[in-house]
């Protein structure tokens, strides 16, 4: 089984390739416990002429979003964090203008009502990680937290990370290495913060060469979407291919890692991964737990997960993060199925009308004959 469906996948992303819709891809699966799928196509580097391998890191942006989440999670299993503990009890500086009460939860499922960015004028601020903190410290909440909602896409890595660095006495990097990574055997693969050793190894990310006609009406000009992605980050594939973007911890957004890392991670959510499971079935129930009475209807993420039910790919209990330019991590419950996936363009370009994404996770379900 697992033969056939590696073969299926690695002759799909070829092809994939070929046509011109990606520049580079890695694939990775794991099914019951065991590597099923551990595939890649394309160039890291075009400029260079450096093909993509199992080795090679790629950006995955807000893929990330699911590590740092999974981190809380298992420190929370250990009583360490509580999830409806104000942030300020780990964090006192935290308290100021109206946040005295937002939530660890509110942090986790965006409801914390921080989704905008501090202003911030130079890369060298947003990759110091004090600084952020006393910056998001000064920010004031956009409503009353946990009554509405809004993607928080740069300052979730504050308000869950600095919560756990104060509560270890360690720094965020430090703390998924210690709780991810070595337990995995990730050390070489999953990074946040990437040091100088593995510069060679990242793959260049590329703009879409054919991106979508802009609307002949513009649409209403989201002024909190201009502030949670900041003209400092845009564009997103000009800002992780500096070294200086990819140095610093962000853990909502410049996590570089191989898509087998992504995968591992996610099947050692759901069960053991050579004889390692993260967290256990009932934390990763909680953290997968829907809005409670109270709660603004239009969340859609669990604690720091998105849900895949309402997906064609994902017709059965999954969770996951995808990240900007189409990497994911998603975990089928279900089934016993992760799925990893990393590449280096934004965007499916033509001549595909279907997502990358969406055609190998296809790929996978058929071949197992899980759809």
């Amino acid at each position: 089984m697992g033969t056939n469906v590696q073969n299926r996948v690695q002759k799909l992303i070829d092809g994939i390739v070929a046509r011109g819709s990606e520049q580079g891809l890695q694939v990775a699966a794991y099914w019951k416990g065991d590597l099923i799928v551990d595939a890649w196509a394309g160039l890291a580097d075009p400029g260079k002429g450096i093909k993509v391998d199992g080795n090679t890191l790629f950006p995955v942006f807000s893929t990330t979003k699911g590590i740092a989440a999974t981190t809380i999670h298992i420190l929370a299993e250990r009583g360490i964090l509580d999830y409806d503990a104000p942030i300020a009890q780990y964090w006192p500086g935290f308290a100021k203008k109206g946040k005295s009460a937002i939530t660890l939860r509110q942090a986790l499922n965006h409801t914390a009502g921080l989704p905008h960015m501090p202003d911030c004028k130079a890369l060298a601020e947003l990759t110091d990680w004090r600084h952020m903190c006393d910056l998001i410290a000064d920010l004031e909440p956009l409503w009353t937290p946990g009554t509405n909602t809004y993607y928080h896409a740069i300052t979730f890595s504050w308000l869950v990370g600095e919560p756990a660095c104060q509560a270890m006495g360690s720094d965020f990097f430090k703390l998924v290495s210690e709780e991810i990574c070595k337990p995995l055997g990730l050390e070489d693969s999953l990074f946040i913060g990437l040091p100088t050793s593995e510069d060679s190894r990242v793959a260049i990310f590329e703009p879409d060469p054919n991106p979508p006609t802009p609307q002949p009406v513009p649409a209403p000009i989201d002024i909190v979407a201009g502030r949670s992605i900041p003209p400092l980050v845009c564009p997103l594939e000009n800002w992780i291919n500096k070294i200086e973007a990819r140095r610093g911890c962000i853990p909502a957004s410049n996590g570089i890692m191989t898509a087998k890392a992504i995968a591992k991670h996610y099947a050692a959510l759901i069960s053991k991964v050579d004889g390692v499971r993260l967290i256990s079935e009932d934390t990763l129930r909680k953290a997968l737990e829907r809005p409670r009475n109270g709660e603004p209807e239009s969340v859609v993420r669990g604690l720091g997960y998105g849900f895949y039910d309402d997906d064609h790919i994902a017709r059965r209990n999954a969770f996951g993060h995808g990240g900007a330019g189409g990497s994911l991590g998603i975990g089928y419950i279900d089934d016993q199925l992760a799925i990893g996936l990393a590449k280096n363009r934004m965007g499916t370009s033509a001549p595909d009308t279907q997502s990358s994404g969406d055609q190998i996770i296809a790929a996978i379900h058929n071949a197992l004959k899980i759809c």
